[in-house]
């Protein structure tokens, strides 16, 4: 009903020719912006006047209608705020809207970007078209029984970190070709994951359908699967994915049923612009919890990958709604900076994960080319250590020897995929010097020795770092060499040695 008034009202403040009245005159009004910036997209503002308040909000192709707060005109200008995006430093971001003669400038920001654009007055047609629909209530929480997936942590290939949205049929065809001619698919990697930017429009049923750089996914799907290969694909449950293509708002279910159809794999469900629609830890559950019911009523099998940030203590819930591997931080970047922060700081915070839910701190970066050799050992040792989903982000069909080596290592893998699933921890730090410890099947025990610091360091381990009464046998991992209990190691800078061993 507001809708239906607020169209009457700003109707009646028409003029004959169409353009709405003068900013003085009309009790509602509504403005467009034909050339707004992608992000986040603008459309319209409405402004709506009582005797006492003025009330409106901003329309945006990504967060919907944004309501107004604290709205007051001093003269022709209309000053207001809106909550912001993403940033605790600044919760709220402020707006003004000057009118001069039926134009208008609107200046203020959301989340990281800065508005600055000139508007027109609306149409009744136009306001019609423009206005946000709101998907409905999302459905209660509830719980989703254990299917028997992701029984080890997935491992595969992903085309965020090399390619971003700029990816095609062709690109991820040649991934799968390299992953299989390379020999990575048979050490396991064995997902081929499709992120942000294959999305194109829906058609006249509501249906997604790819965009023209992926002519039919069902076959792409097929060409990965005749490979002994599983696809994987991406989206949200916003109005807009990341970089800005059609997300799953309003039509969850709908996209949960196209992906069956395809043959998909592996979902990987990003809140992106739902940040803004699902900003408590009740929504944000409920909205994954959604997702997890639509994917389990296709009936077919799909890895559920929940990419929140880690939000709202998401170890604690990932199962509840289906995930089979939750996200824990934001993006990693192919430097030791963010990689150690992830990996030392952010995701050891989480609750212990294991078989049928791991924590996820982000995909491998080794291969992309902006750490060096032991700095990428190290990357792959705290995965490995941490039972981390194991995700490749480089273009599979550069892998340096040295990088594959470092991707295959056998006895590294086998730490990642241990059947125990437990997710090791910091035992004991000295200094620059940290010592992890990760209990194996069959009592064995993984040890790990990082050198944090920018100078070689000299360690020797104990057993009470592995938590055994005495070392038996230790064999170093990486190099694959039995070495004796109570060995000296010297670890480069950001290096690392990684050690099974066990009481025999």
């Amino acid at each position: 009903m507001r809708i239906v008034k607020s169209l009457i009202l700003t109707l009646f403040a028409l003029t004959s020719n169409g353009a709405l009245a003068s900013a003085a005159s009309a009790a509602d009004r509504a403005w467009v912006f034909d050339d707004a910036p992608s992000y986040p997209g603008v459309t319209m503002m409405q402004v709506s006047e009582g005797r006492q308040t003025v009330s409106g909000s901003i329309t945006t192709e990504w967060y919907g209608a944004i309501p107004m707060r604290d709205a007051r005109w001093s003269g022709d200008v209309l000053s207001f705020d809106t909550r912001n995006l993403n940033d605790p430093a600044r919760p709220t971001r402020h707006w003004t809207a000057k009118i001069d003669g039926h134009g208008m400038m609107l200046e203020g920001g959301i989340w990281h970007a800065d508005v600055k654009q000139t508007g027109r007055p609306a149409t009744v047609t136009e306001v019609a078209a423009r206005t946000f629909r709101p998907a409905p209530d999302l459905p209660p929480m509830g719980s989703i029984a254990p299917d028997n997936l992701a029984a080890t942590p997935p491992m595969g290939w992903s085309s965020w970190n090399k390619f971003a949205e700029h990816i095609d049929d062709r690109t991820i065809r040649a991934m799968a070709d390299a992953m299989v001619a390379s020999g990575l698919s048979k050490v396991g990697y064995r997902y081929v994951n499709i992120d942000d930017g294959w999305q194109g429009k829906r058609d006249s049923a509501g249906i997604l359908q790819p965009n023209a750089k992926f002519p039919d996914m069902k076959a792409l799907a097929d060409y990965v699967h005749d490979k002994g290969l599983r696809l994987g694909l991406y989206t949200s449950p916003g109005p807009k994915t990341c970089a800005g293509y059609e997300g799953s708002y309003g039509h969850v279910e709908q996209d949960a049923r196209t992906f069956a159809h395809w043959g998909v794999d592996y979902v990987k469900y990003d809140l992106c612009s739902g940040e803004w629609f699902y900003a408590d830890a009740d929504s944000v559950k409920r909205t994954y919890h959604q997702m997890g019911v639509a994917l389990k009523a296709t009936g077919r099998p799909m890895i559920y990958s929940l990419c929140e940030y880690g939000r709202f203590a998401v170890s604690s819930w990932g199962r509840q709604v289906g995930g089979h591997l939750w996200r824990t931080t934001g993006d990693i970047t192919d430097d030791y900076t963010s990689m150690s922060d992830i990996g030392f700081v952010r995701n050891p915070k989480f609750a212990p994960s294991g078989p049928g839910g791991w924590n996820d701190p982000d995909m491998l970066e080794v291969g992309n080319g902006g750490m060096s050799d032991d700095e990428y050992r190290t990357h792959m040792t705290l995965w490995a250590m941490q039972a981390a989903p194991l995700i490749m982000g480089h273009d599979l069909r550069r892998t340096t020897p040295a990088a594959m080596a470092v991707l295959t290592n056998a006895n590294v893998l086998a730490v990642d995929q241990d059947t125990r699933g437990i997710h090791g921890q910091r035992v004991r730090r000295e200094g620059d010097v940290e010592i992890w410890r990760k209990p194996l099947v069959g009592g064995a025990v993984a040890l790990a020795v990082f050198n944090r610091g920018s100078q070689t360091t000299k360690v020797t381990t104990t057993a009470a770092d592995a938590g055994l009464p005495r070392l038996g046998r230790v064999r170093d991992l990486w190099s694959d060499a039995t070495v004796r209990p109570n060995t000296q190691f010297s670890i480069p800078p950001h290096g690392v040695v990684l050690l099974r061993t066990s009481l025999r």
